[in-house]
């Protein structure tokens, strides 16, 4: 198969003997996740192999596909080989090379211990002029490196179970903790009563499993490959293929190799702190760099609109290039460096400096926990790039105000994106001006980008069909946190429920039932002022009980964290329509007050 450029992509079936062939030699680069596999992966992996080779003799068992960036390399003696970048695949050849490991330690064949160590790495031999070289190189951690030189080219290494086990309790690297898991594994896995004899898993392992290798010398060739085969090992992310992009760029621009294990670093140790949500927060900077909604993946995205962006001419009906709105490389990642900093104070949890309360902790909490978008967090980490910690609290809540209104009013999600990126267009625009950075505030707070329909927000607000909504439970809590008292932060709770004081289904002869009539109870049931957080979950029958009785077994014990249950509980000797009408409009009244700001 041929590429455009007229290099080869080479694709053929390789036994697991040919894999760790004595010329075959693999790197996992910089830009690779961890290894990350399991018990479960591990089990699979063993599994399969023993069952296929106690019922398939002789017939060939398919292990999966890696996909190979092939160069040439030179050794510190100028000797020139070849190198296999591993881009897919690399949980799966690394079990396989663990797996070496594990056998050349319990078994008592001194061929098979040599086979083994020979697929893990060669000797040097200086009458050969030959150097040592491991099979596989870890450049995704130094740690990792040593961790394979303790633990995989000794021979016994994996015998250590006390020292093995100890790095499964490592939280700082990912890729040692599931490694020395891994091999502790593999271990108990063969030393069971009923497991696969060696003599008969390991000939099968080496003889009859194969893979399909895809390998390209050209790199763009090698991810293409990447990303159109279906592979059941853990896939690159966008992100992964970001970072190797920006690697490539700082290294082509003469970048020293230093700096490059440092970005690396770098993005790897965001990468692990940040999980699943990586991808996430990269999407975050981009929102603050183009300020319009993504049409495209996270990759295209930084590639088309960030580092290679094009102007629509309707007059002409052409494109034209504009400058790069971030440059690849360096500019990158001190640019994913200094917004993940702004990230990590502003979600720390640890803001009580800002106005000597917990009241910006508490209100972010509110918002990550009730409001079903996190479009607001680029507007707030763009707003800390230009201004810091000045008015830092005022921001958050006008953000909230903003964000909150237009959500409740249900304009649209497309509407809410171009609302968000109209406030960072604003804090960019002026926090970019000659002015001071005082009268730089005083413009953007005096601008109309915090309105939102009021009118219409307080009218769903005052309405008879709150309870059941998705914002029922985001403004209790912002009742909660108006009540309440700031100088307290707000641990976040396991199970939160929406109560109603006035039950929804009060038993015939209840006291309710004397006190409401049914059409005031159809009136006011679902009204804001009806509705309590409470800290358990929902019992029906105690829910149902007449108000005095309802306080004490109900309600005493389970509301303590929330100062507006507290508050109408401790106010209300009875909850009579007039006093659920009085506790409604006064949460109606304090809100708009609030909103006001």
């Amino acid at each position: 198969m041929k590429t455009t450029k007229g290099k080869e992509i080479n694709s053929d079936k390789i036994l697991v003997k040919d894999l760790f062939d004595k010329d075959r030699w693999y790197r996992i680069p910089n830009y690779q996740r961890p290894y990350v596999w399991g018990d479960d992966q591990i089990n699979d992996l063993l599994d399969d192999i023993a069952y296929a080779a106690e019922r398939a003799d002789k017939a060939q068992y398919f292990l999966g596909t890696i996909v190979l960036h092939t160069k040439e390399c030179d050794d510190d003696d100028d000797v020139t080989y070849v190198e296999h970048d591993l881009l897919d695949g690399q949980q799966r050849l690394t079990s396989l090379y663990l797996l070496m490991a594990v056998i050349r330690d319990l078994t008592d064949k001194s061929k098979r211990k040599q086979t083994c160590q020979q697929a893990i790495f060669r000797e040097a031999d200086p009458d050969l002029n030959i150097p040592e070289r491991l099979r596989i190189i870890y450049d995704i951690r130094d740690e990792v490196k040593d961790f394979v030189e303790q633990f995989i080219k000794q021979q016994g290494g994996t015998d250590d179970k006390e020292a093995l086990k100890k790095h499964t309790a490592n939280g700082y690297d990912t890729s040692i903790k599931n490694m020395a898991n891994a091999l502790l594994k593999m271990r108990e896995y063969f030393e069971k009563k009923d497991a696969i004899a060696i003599d008969k898993f390991f000939p099968f392992l080496m003889n009859y499993v194969l893979l399909i290798y895809v390998a390209s010398e050209e790199l763009e060739d090698a991810f293409r490959m990447f990303t159109i085969l279906n592979d059941r090992g853990v896939k690159l992310r966008n992100s992964d293929i970001l970072k190797a992009s920006n690697l490539k760029a700082f290294k082509d621009g003469g970048g020293k190799e230093s700096k490059v294990q440092e970005y690396a670093k770098l993005w790897e140790d965001i990468e692990n702190e940040l999980g699943e949500d990586f991808d996430l927060f990269l999407s975050y900077l981009r929102t603050i760099l183009v300020k319009e909604k993504a049409r495209l993946s996270l990759l295209r995205e930084f590639e088309e609109n960030i580092y290679t962006p094009t102007k629509f001419d309707y007059s002409t009906k052409k494109s034209y290039s504009v400058p790069a709105l971030l440059n690849k490389g360096a500019d990158t990642f001190e640019y994913l460096k200094k917004y993940k900093k702004h990230y990590n104070e502003l979600f720390s949890n640890n803001n009580h400096h800002l106005n000597n309360t917990w009241e910006f902790d508490n209100l972010i909490n509110i918002m990550q926990d009730t409001i079903p978008s996190d479009l607001w967090v680029p507007p707030l980490l763009a707003y800390k790039e230009y201004f810091g910690d000045m008015r830092l609290l005022e921001f958050l809540k006008k953000l909230d105000n903003k964000f909150s209104g237009d959500w409740i009013t249900q304009k649209t999600p497309t509407f809410r994106i171009e609302q968000m990126n109209e406030i960072i267009k604003r804090i960019e625009a002026v926090g970019k001006s000659d002015k001071v950075q005082t009268e730089k505030l005083d413009e953007l707070y005096s601008s109309d980008i915090f309105d939102f329909e009021k009118e219409d927000f307080f009218k769903i607000l005052s309405g008879n069909n709150i309870y059941g909504r998705r914002y029922a439970k985001y403004m209790l809590y912002k009742l909660d946190m108006i009540y309440g008292n700031n100088d307290i932060k707000k641990e976040p709770l396991k199970t939160i429920t929406v109560e109603h004081i006035l039950p929804q289904t009060p038993h015939d002869n209840s006291q309710w039932k004397v006190d409401w009539t049914d059409e005031q109870r159809e009136q006011w049931t679902h009204k804001l002022g009806n509705l309590v957080l409470l800290s358990r979950r929902k019992n029906s029958s105690q829910g149902r009980l007449d108000y005095d009785i309802k306080k004490q077994r109900y309600f005493q014990n389970n509301i303590d964290s929330f100062s507006n249950s507290l508050r109408v509980l401790n106010t209300f000797s009875t909850w009579k329509p007039e006093d659920l009408g009085t506790n409604h409009n006064k949460v109606i009244e304090d809100l708009k007050a609030y909103y006001k700001n």
